[in-house]
This record gives C-alpha cells, structure tokens and sequence, in this order.
C-alpha cells in the first residue's frame, strides 16, 4: 500500500505542474498583442483560476484512484487514505467560489474601467463593486444559512429483540429476525411507518458549496445541453458548408470591397457608441446596439477569414488551399467522433439517471472494464468525458451568445482574446465545474462509488432542505436532455445552410 500511496502522491504532483504550464502556454498564446506586457493582475487570475477548474475536474478520478488504498480493508475506516480528498474538495471548491463572486468581478471591473482615470480611481472603483457584492452575498448567504441551512436524511429505524447465542440459526426469507413474528430488523419487509428523518445542520462550507453548485447546474443544463448537441454538430456542418472551390480575382475583388463598406460602417456605429458612453447615455438601447455591433462584427471576420480560405495568396496559395481542405476533413473527423460521445452522453443519462430502476450502469461499467485491462485507461477515459461536458458548456455559451440579447459575447481566439473575454470564460468555467463534478459524480455513481466526492456531491447536496428536490425529481438532467433535443433539432432544419453576409448596418433608434 505504501508504493502505491507514494506514486499517487507524486502523480498528483505532476499533474499540478503540467496543468500550470498548460493554462500559461494558452494564456500566452491566446492573449490579444494590446495585453501584452500589461493587465499582469488580470492574467495571474485567469492562469489561477484554469488551474483550478481543471485540477477540480482531474481530482474525481484522484478521488477514484484514492479510494484503492482501502480496496483490501473491510471498511474505509479501516485505514488511513493517501490524500484528504474531502478537506481538499472543500478548500477548491471555496477557493472556487470566491474566485467566481470576488476575485473575477474585481479583475474584470478593474481592466474594463475608463482608461482616462488613474489607476488608483479604477481600483476604488472596482472594490466597490466588489465589496458591495460581498455584502449582499454575506447577508444572503447568512440568512439561508440560518434559515434553511439543514440536512433531512430519510432513515430507517430498525430493531431486533435479543436471545442467547444458540448452537444453530434458523432464519430464511419468511424470518429473517429474532424472534417469532418480529420484522422490524429487515429493512425490505419494515413497514412504511418506520422510515423517519434525521435533521441535522450542513457546515457552512459545503452549504456555500451547494449554493453555487445550484447556481452552476442553472448554467450548465442550459449551456450544456444546448452545447452536448452544437459542439459536435457545428464541426460537421461546417464540413458541409465549406467552400468547394477556389474563387476568381473578380469575384475576390468584389467581395472584398463589400466587406470592407462593412467595416466602415461598423467602425461608424461603433464611434457613436462610444460618444454615448462618455457622455453616460449608457441605457437599455445602447447595450442592444453594442451587442449588434459584437454580432455583425464577429460576422465579418468569419467572413472575411472564408474569402481568405476560398482566394487563397502568395506563392504557396496552393499548399494553402490543401491545409484548408485537411482543416475541414479534419473537422469532419473530430465532429463525428464528438457525436458518438454526445449519444453517449445522452443515452447514459436516460438509462443510468433517469429511469428509475436504472436498466445498465452503461459508461459506469465500460470504464471498470476498460480499469481492468489497464489501471489507469478507466481514469483516463472517466476524465474524458468530464472534460468533454466542460467543452460543451463552452460552445453551448458560444452558440447561445450569438442569438440572444441578454448573453454577452466573449469569444476565445488564438492571438486575439482581450483578458476580460478570458476573465468572463475563466469564470464560466469554475461556476460549471462544480456542476460537472457533481453531475459526473452522480452519472457515474456506480464507478465513483465509495467517494469523498460522492458523500459530498451525492449525499449531503441531494439532502439539503429546499434544494434536494431539484435532484430528487431530476429537474437538472430533464432540462439537460431537453435542450440538447431542441439543439439537435436545429441543426437539423437549419444547420446545414450557408450564413449569407448580411446587409448594411444601422443602429437602433
């Protein structure tokens, strides 16, 4: 045991270490050419809080990997577990929250102050905000707390009558107690009557837990659901509406100037905008206009990033041209593949969550098979999916940003992400995952049996009073599954056609 203690410590080390040099290398890479050499506060959180939100999803399968150190004793109590995987749990997962409620909202109200002020006005600013929000988060965290802050466990209450020990036992199915006509030690012939609840105060930090994990599973069975379908749809369609062909210098030359009388008028619209910023005309008709000009702007550089790929220039326009034609096959490939775990997902959380009893442990049992051809292919493959909900939580935002007006847009682009369109994902990312640990702990409750995780996320949540019958009549996953059906249903109607360049743009009056 204590080989296998050590190497789980070590690998968790590592794991700690590459994460950290994964999330700089994106932050590097991603970072728009103004941040550079500037905004250091802002890009520490985001490198902060990536980490956090993928070591929280790495560490379920620590805490499967954990649990074998007991695997040979009778009881887990019976010996002493490598890591402190619940004290951890509730340290990430408070670090979480206060990045999500705190930290993020400064770093953001900070970057997008008035560059005009100093940057001591900009940091009063921004603590205002944010300590006005830590009060109000306090007093309502407070009186929940108070209030309905307690665990209603339904128990059992079992009894036996006493004997001498005798020389042989005679119990069967028809008397399994002691004593003649005595059925209240089985609990599958008690009656009715003798189940009762048991009340008892949550600590305050798993009750903080619980709250933003509800606030989390609100955005994740939406953005989930609508992205578990458009992730790997939107990879196959785009192989749809690729362009065939490369286009003639004519009809190059006349797109070309389309797009930039677009961008002119654009670049006008978005001048007025910010005259009517300074001048605090900040109402609900600017907002909708600046959300118009984000749209039509994120439509022109598609657009003009598919005139580069259909006129492509220079002396190795041609090898251009075959890496675009491999991109898109590329595509193909990755949405297919995505598509089969997508219907995975879905048919494992109609048998396994839904449906009451489950027919299989389906996923549950592939990953114990795929753990005894090889120790850590299980993990490996559990870690996938977590990860691959997390995706989808991403382009479901995406997707829904670009079609309604109350979601801001804050697209992640290679070499052109300002840092408070990495804030404001880094953000969405920590509020989803502890939806995704406690969902993926609760799908795959079979395979994380025995779990500090599961005695967290599966017993003391799904209690809580006025929140466990969210779980208990399976509001989250029913949404889930309906929105990833309207989504596949969109896609179908209306996903394989060509977007059109749109038309000349006016600001609403």
């Amino acid at each position: 045991m204590g080989d296998f203690n050590l190497a789980l410590v070590i690998v968790a080390i590592v794991v700690c270490i590459i994460v950290f040099i994964f999330n700089v290398y994106l932050l590097v890479n991603y970072q728009h050419p103004d941040d550079k050499n500037q905004a250091y506060f802002p890009k520490f959180v985001v490198v902060l809080g990536l980490s956090i939100a993928l070591i929280s999803i790495l560490m379920l399968p620590a805490d499967v990997a954990n649990r074998q150190a007991c695997r040979h004793a009778i009881y887990n109590g019976a010996c002493s577990l490598t890591l402190p995987m619940k004290d951890l749990w509730i340290a990430v997962y408070i670090i979480d929250a206060v990045l999500v409620f705190f930290v993020i909202p400064f770093a953001m109200f900070y970057y997008e102050g008035d560059q005009d002020k100093s940057v001591g006005q900009r940091i009063k600013s921004a603590l205002l905000w944010v300590i006005t929000t830590a009060i109000v988060c306090g007093l309502l965290l407070g009186i929940l707390y108070g209030l309905v802050g307690k665990v209603d466990f339904t128990v059992m209450h079992l009894s036996s009558t006493t004997t001498n020990f005798p020389s042989t036992w005679d119990f069967s199915s028809g008397q399994p107690c002691i004593g003649s006509g005595a059925r209240q030690c089985s609990a599958y012939l008690a009656s009715p009557s003798s189940e009762k609840t048991w009340t008892m105060r949550s600590t305050f930090p798993e009750y903080v837990v619980a709250l933003a994990t509800i606030v989390g599973s609100v955005l994740f069975a939406i953005f989930g659901g609508v992205g578990i379908a458009c992730l790997p749809l939107g990879l196959i369609f785009s192989f749809i509406r690729r362009p065939k062909a490369v286009i003639t210098r004519s009809q190059y030359i006349k797109e070309a100037t389309e797009l930039g009388k677009k961008a002119k008028e654009l670049k006008k619209a978005a001048d007025a905008l910010h005259q009517e910023e300074r001048s605090g005309s900040k109402g609900r008709k600017w907002r909708k206009n600046v959300k118009a000009v984000e749209k039509e702007l994120l439509q022109l550089e598609e657009d003009v990033k598919l005139l580069e790929e259909m006129y492509p220039q220079g002396e190795k326009a041609e090898t251009a041209w075959a890496l675009t034609v491999l991109g898109y096959l590329a595509k193909l490939v990755l949405g297919i593949l995505g598509l089969i775990v997508s219907v995975a997902w879905v048919a494992h959380i109609v048998i396994y969550l839904l449906i009451d009893p489950p027919l299989s442990p389906f996923l549950n049992e592939v990953f114990i098979k795929l753990d005894d051809i090889w120790g850590l292919l299980g993990t490996v493959a559990f870690a996938f999916f977590c990860f691959y909900l997390l995706l989808a939580v991403i382009a479901g935002a995406m997707m829904l940003g670009l079609r309604l007006v109350f979601i801001t847009i804050h697209p992640m682009k290679w070499g052109a992400t300002l840092m408070n369109s990495f804030l404001f994902n880094v953000a969405l990312i920590l509020l989803c995952s502890i939806s995704v640990i406690q969902f993926c702990a609760t799908a795959f409750g079979y395979y994380a049996q025995a779990t500090a995780a599961q005695e967290i996320f599966g017993h003391t949540l799904q209690s809580l009073r006025g929140i466990k019958y969210l779980y208990k009549y399976n509001v989250f996953q029913i949404a889930f599954i309906v929105l990833a059906g309207l989504t596949f249903v969109y896609y179908a109607a209306f996903g394989w056609r060509r977007k059109k360049p749109s038309g000349r743009f006016q600001l609403s009056s």
